[in-house]
């Protein structure tokens, strides 16, 4: 869980360490592309909390979101419409759906490890 986190930090620390600027036109693809890759850190955080992480799946999953909001995004350009909102939309919604989820398993996590501890506590009070 602390490596995704961690590459995370690094990546922002590079990009506000950096003078580097996108052009205009790109930033519907750079917005679209970050939520992509948001979704799939968060998922993959998620799926490391449920123990049920992946790492193939993990990798593909965030090739093929970055790969299919770009896609998105191009056709909308070239259809003249605003289709990157569509992809926007699902996932910001994943997002905060796989925020919620995180926050229920560390909450739940907790309520676990303090409640062995009260026994753990009551246990050697007795003995």
């Amino acid at each position: 869980m602390l490596l995704p986190a961690l590459f995370l930090l690094i990546g922002l620390l590079l990009g506000f360490m950096t003078n580097l600027s996108i052009p205009e036109e790109y930033s519907n693809y750079l917005s679209i592309a970050v939520l992509a890759a948001l979704d799939t850190l968060f998922g993959g955080i998620r799926a490391q909390l449920d123990s049920k992480f992946d790492q193939q799946v993990f990798i593909s999953g965030f090739f093929f979101n970055v790969s299919l909001a770009a896609l998105l995004a191009f056709l909308g350009v070239q259809l003249g419409i605003d289709l990157y909102l569509a992809a926007i939309f699902a996932f910001g919604v994943r997002l905060f759906q796989n925020l919620a989820i995180i926050r229920r398993l560390l909450l739940d996590k907790y309520y676990l490890f303090k409640k062995t501890k009260k026994n753990n506590d009551i246990s050697t009070k007795i003995n």
